[in-house]
């Protein structure tokens, strides 16, 4: 199941789990679609991978399938 990390690993802005502009590659590192796009290139920088949008899970299963509390935020792998 998806962590849905609540920030960006890059500028630390905060990504809901409902947001449309989370993006992630296969290991679940999180950013903003800006830094993804901007930033990035669409690639990851911690594994390589190709980031894409994350999917959203329906507000009706966030209660028993919470989204992850755990911030992570290394802005120092993000170039400038």
């Amino acid at each position: 199941m998806l962590q849905l990390r609540p920030g960006c690993e890059c500028c630390d802005r905060d990504l809901p789990p409902d947001s449309a502009q989370a993006r992630i590659c296969s290991f679940e590192c999180t950013f903003c679609a800006d830094c993804a796009g901007e930033r990035l290139g669409g690639v990851c920088p911690n594994c390589g991978g190709e980031l894409v949008a994350r999917p959203r899970r329906p507000a009706g299963k966030l209660g028993k399938f919470p989204p992850s509390d755990a911030r992570v935020f290394k802005p120092q792998g993000c170039g400038t």
